[in-house]
Order: structure tokens, then sequence, then C-alpha cells
């Protein structure tokens, strides 16, 4: 059972390259809250953070990029490489990761849980979780991925996966195991399966968008609803209509994409007139997508779908909300008025928010920002 009174949690794991986070991001797709306790690590040893000053205390100044912060890839060369040297890290941050999720958990609205760590079972986190899931991948799979995904020469990418005991222990200690090494909609099936088999009836209602008419247009009343996998034809529908893409994006795109992001879908009456794409990642909403059908007035539908982003957004505890906004709709007058500011990547401030923020921009687009609450995780007291 649970240490955390009223919560089934599932702890996720899986060697580096076997797709834990598309996992962790289709149980959330299912209700589930999601941890991603590698990103709570990064966050341990941030400038300012409880770790901050112990790693660099232990390996050197180093380690320290121009700008002050600890250079994880500096770090990892250490560390990969020495199995003294990892655990010693590992007893500065495993902890404080500890502390993380704990307050993480218990601030969730949602009955179901999921935590997903690399070293689950080698730290004190497996001892609190109901269920354990673990991916597995084929060894060659691995490699391809971290070579064309993370861009990690052959050599590194071996190393890295070497430095992992086998992916057969972590199989032993599982209740359930997802293999991920065909489509996303096979891989969804085995999730799904495992939700049905596993999660305590009660336990899995999903926090679901409300779909209570909020405006009215001349075509009909405005709706936002949650999309699911069953949604991915008429998403990929708008998505073609509205952008007319050189090639069609299909039913298998959207699929896809579900493995990286959530959808809040915009009806006017029956249509799907609008399309807002997002993800939750280290407790920074990141809004990456918004596609609107051309007869739709983007000012009076746009903020129907943002206040529902990030409604959904508080309710997953984020700290910072960043929408990426494609140049016909970046009006700072229109985002000002719903609390947002233009700002550049490197103005922000708090590490873990200038890393979201560099991850998701692209070319052409304008960021703006919004600060959800002012209490973060694993900053100091």
């Amino acid at each position: 059972m649970s240490k955390w009174a009223g919560k089934y949690v599932i702890g996720l794991t899986g060697n580096i390259g076997t797709g834990k986070s598309v996992v962790r991001r289709m149980l959330e797709h299912l209700g589930a809250y999601g941890i991603d306790a590698d990103a709570l690590s990064h966050r341990t040893i941030a400038k300012g953070a409880p770790g901050y000053q112990p790693v660099i205390d232990h390996f050197g100044r180093w380690i320290l990029s121009p700008q002050g912060e600890i250079d994880r890839t500096k770090l990892a060369r250490v560390v990969f490489g020495d199995k003294e040297a990892l655990a010693q890290l590992e007893g500065i941050i495993h902890p404080l990761v500890q502390q993380g999720v704990d307050w993480l958990v218990k601030r969730s609205s949602q009955r179901v849980v999921v935590v997903e760590a690399i070293k689950l079972l080698e730290s004190s986190l497996s001892r609190g979780c109901d269920s354990i899931w673990v991916t597995y991948t084929p060894p060659e799979i691995q490699l391809t991925r971290l070579m064309v995904n993370r861009k990690m020469s052959e050599a590194e990418a071996r190393q890295r996966i070497a430095s992992q005991p086998p992916q057969e222990q972590k199989l032993a200690a599982a209740n359930v195991v997802i293999r991920n090494d065909s489509s996303f909609e096979e891989t969804w099936r085995q999730v799904t399966a495992a939700w049905k088999r596993f999660v305590p009836k009660g336990a899995e209602a999903a926090q679901e968008v409300s779909t209570k008419p909020v405006h009215r247009l001349p075509q009909g009343e405005l709706s936002v609803q949650r999309g699911k996998p069953r949604d991915s034809e008429a998403i990929a529908g708008l998505i073609n209509r509205a952008r007319k893409p050189p090639r069609p994006v299909t039913r298998d795109d959207v699929m896809a994409a579900f493995g990286e992001k959530a959808f809040l879908m915009l009806r006017v009456g029956p249509s799907l007139a609008g399309l807002l794409g997002w993800q939750v990642e280290n407790l920074v909403a990141r809004t990456v997508d918004i596609v609107l059908a051309e007869d739709v007035p983007p000012n009076e539908v746009l903020p129907a779908l943002v206040e529902e982003m990030e409604r959904s957004s508080k309710n997953l505890q984020c700290e910072a909300s960043l929408v990426f906004v494609p140049p016909e709709l970046a009006n700072e007058t229109f985002w000002k008025g719903l609390g947002y500011e233009k700002r550049a990547p490197q103005s922000l401030g708090v590490t873990a928010w200038q890393e979201a923020a560099a991850e998701s921009i692209r070319p052409g687009s304008t960021m703006f920002f919004k600060q959800l609450r002012v209490d973060r995780v694993l900053r100091p007291i």
C-alpha cells in the first residue's frame, strides 16, 4: 500500500532510451498525476537550490558554467565513468528528490500518481509505490534513440547504456512490463490494458475539462474539451484545413504526438474549430501549438483555450506558463490582457524555466510568460 493516504502510486522505471516519459504521458492522459523524478534531480542542483553548494564542495568549481550554474554535461563525464563518484552524487541528490516527490504527491488532487525515475528501484521511492511498471526496449533500439533523439555519439550512447544495470534486473521487479519498441498505438494498448487491470476502481477518475458552454458565437456555442487519442483523426483534419501543410498530417502523426503533449479542443457547436497543444514538464506548462479555423475570431475564442490550459496546469502544480505564439497571433496587448508578458528565454531567471523555454521556442515564434504560483519546489527556505 502507498505511504500516501488516499493515493494509488505507480512507480515507473526503465533504462535510458526505453520510453519511460512516453508511458508517463499516456498515464497522464488516463488521469494520473505525473512526476518526473529525474527532472526534479536537475532542480536540486540548480543555482540557489539545496543541492547546489554540496555538489560544488564535493566535485569542485570546475563544473560551473560561466553563468555560475552547474554544467550537467561536465558533471556527467565524471560520474558516469566512476561508480563511486556516481554514488556520492546520488547521496546528495536522492534525499532532496524524495522530499520534492513527497511535497508534490501530498498536494496532488488526483488519486492516481505516477512517479517516473530511472533509479526508482535503487532508491527509497520504490517503497512508497503500489505497483512497479517497467519499460523495456531492445538494446539496438536504445542505441538508435540516444543517437537520433539526444544527438549522442555512438561511443557516448554505448557508455550511458553500459553504465546502467542490465534491463533484466528491473524486469524481475516489475508488476507491469511495457514493451515499447513498436508503434504508439501498440504501446497505448498495453498501457490502457495494465491501467484497467491494476488501478483500483474509483481511483481512476481523470481530471476532466468542463464541457459547459463558455461563450456563444454566431456559429454556435463555444466549449472546450480535453482531446483523447480517439480524437486523432479529427485533430489531424483541423490541422490540415487550417495550416495546409505540404505533407498532410495523418491520424498516426497525431497519435504519436500524444506521446509528447496534451490537446485542448475548441468546439463551436458540433464543429472542431480550434486546438491548443501543450505539455507539462518539470512543473512548467509549455503551449507549443495553437491552431484555429479560419472562420473563428482569435480574440474571442483564444481566452477560453488559454484559461482552461492554465486551470489544468495549476491543477498539475505548475509554477509557470510559457506560450509560444506564431506571428499572426503575437498581439502584445491581447496577451497582456490575459496576464502574460513578452519575454526572452534568458530573462526568466529560474533555470528550469529557462531550459523549458530554450527547448520549446521555434524560429519566428514569440514567447509570452506568466507565473502561475510563487512557491517553488526545491527552492531553499
